[in-house]
């Protein structure tokens, strides 16, 4: 079965643990003949935009990856782009399942268009939208999103089978925003790399880790990481959080880029020693990084680390968004209510001095996290279609 994946609405950087990356590995890994159609643009190590000098490659993973030139101006950060080489990239590919990663572009008028004229395709899309990253003021919500983005995602409703939110306040706003009928939404979790949690769970990479950063065995570390900007200034709560502990065996590594602005306020926050911040590192190198660690913890906007530690067994001290519970597995994380110094070192010093809370929370994190968040399990979204494309095939 032929399964091309269109990654339109952001960029699709090889090696990065995103939905895009993981999600079509592990499809690959399944048997599917599996491509993706993106844009030029990727993530470069610095947390900025890049163009890839590659065009039409095999990736790492084995999956076809085409990157289409974007019409007019050459600046991915427009709203509004258009990618002409879309119908025909897709007539070429000839697809039995296309795979649609979000729904607020123009070209959705392209697929659509595409679909009307294959009718067998089986069609399915998803959303990564909500009100934390996008509809953050009134205009994006009302004339962007409510207006704008909901008819092009309109325009999907007759010819895609399944729209899926990747987290669950993302499933209200497909239907709340964007108007997708109710019944057509389900919950499609992003997760973790089974191969990398696998091999990040060997007792050697804790006792490495923490070497490399003069961490003892029975030092309580706590590890967090993503970008730190003015979205996630709240990362530097965390650091103040951890200083004013008064326990030197309570210690905190942090890792990521660093906003210019904000780097100063990092540097003095780090001591080299309690307080340590390491620097950018690949997204595979993250999963050694956390499960070295004995608590995780997000003080800030959601991101896909989240699904990541959860799937890797590691309890978690999170930010309490609106339709982000799915990553409660039933004890494994303590919500925080406010961005607020004192809230977070009163949850840190919980979860590090008592014990049976710590025990119970490891035991939910280990027992249920790769059964929840398995990229390998959620790649199987597609075994149903199977049957579907073949009875399509024969009725046409």
């Amino acid at each position: 079965m032929k399964v091309t994946h269109i990654c339109l609405a952001g960029p699709v950087t090889d090696g990065w643990n995103y939905q895009d990356n993981l999600l079509t590995k592990y499809q690959e890994k399944l048997g599917y003949n599996v491509s993706i159609i993106t844009s030029e643009w990727i993530w470069t190590e610095k947390g900025k935009l890049g163009k890839c000098e590659k065009h039409d490659y095999v990736n790492a993973d084995g999956v076809r990856t085409i990157r289409l030139p974007m019409k007019g101006k050459d600046d991915f950060n427009r709203k509004f782009k258009k990618y002409p080489a879309l119908y025909e990239t897709l007539e070429k590919l000839s697809p039995d399942v296309l795979f649609i990663h979000g729904v607020a572009f123009l070209d959705t008028k392209t697929i659509v268009e595409f679909l009307k004229k294959h009718p067998t395709v089986v069609a399915y899309a998803d959303n990564h939208a909500d009100f934390s990253n996008s509809a953050t003021n009134w205009l994006s919500k009302n004339v962007l999103h409510k207006i704008i983005w909901k008819h092009y995602a309109q325009l999907l409703v007759s010819y895609v089978k399944k729209f899926y939110g990747v987290l669950p306040v993302r499933v209200d706003f497909l239907s709340e925003v964007y108007g997708i009928p109710r019944e057509k939404c389900e919950l499609l979790v992003m997760g973790a790399d089974d191969e990398l949690v696998q091999k990040a769970a060997a007792p050697e990479t804790r006792a490495r880790i923490r070497s490399k950063y003069g961490i003892a065995d029975d030092d309580f570390l706590i590890m967090t990481g993503g970008k730190i900007d003015a979205w996630k200034t709240q990362t530097l709560l965390l650091m103040q959080a951890v200083r004013n502990i008064d326990n030197p065996k309570v210690k905190l590594i942090v890792f990521g880029s660093v906003a210019s602005e904000l780097k100063e306020q990092v540097d003095k926050l780090t001591d080299g020693n309690r307080v340590q911040y390491i620097g950018w590192v690949q997204a595979r190198d993250s999963y050694p990084l956390f499960a070295s660690a004995d608590l995780v913890c997000f003080p800030g906007r959601h991101s896909v680390f989240w699904e990541q530690v959860a799937g890797q067994g590691i309890p978690m001290i999170v930010k309490d968004w609106p339709g982000t519970h799915h990553v409660d597995l039933g004890g494994n994380v303590i919500f925080l209510k406010e961005d607020d110094l004192k809230e977070l070192e009163k949850r840190i010093r919980k979860v590090a001095f008592d014990c049976d809370l710590f025990t119970r929370m490891k035991k939910v994190a280990k027992e249920k996290g790769m059964k929840a968040f398995s990229y390998k399990d959620i790649a199987k979204v597609l075994q149903l279609t199977e049957e579907q494309v073949k009875v399509k095939r024969c009725f046409w």
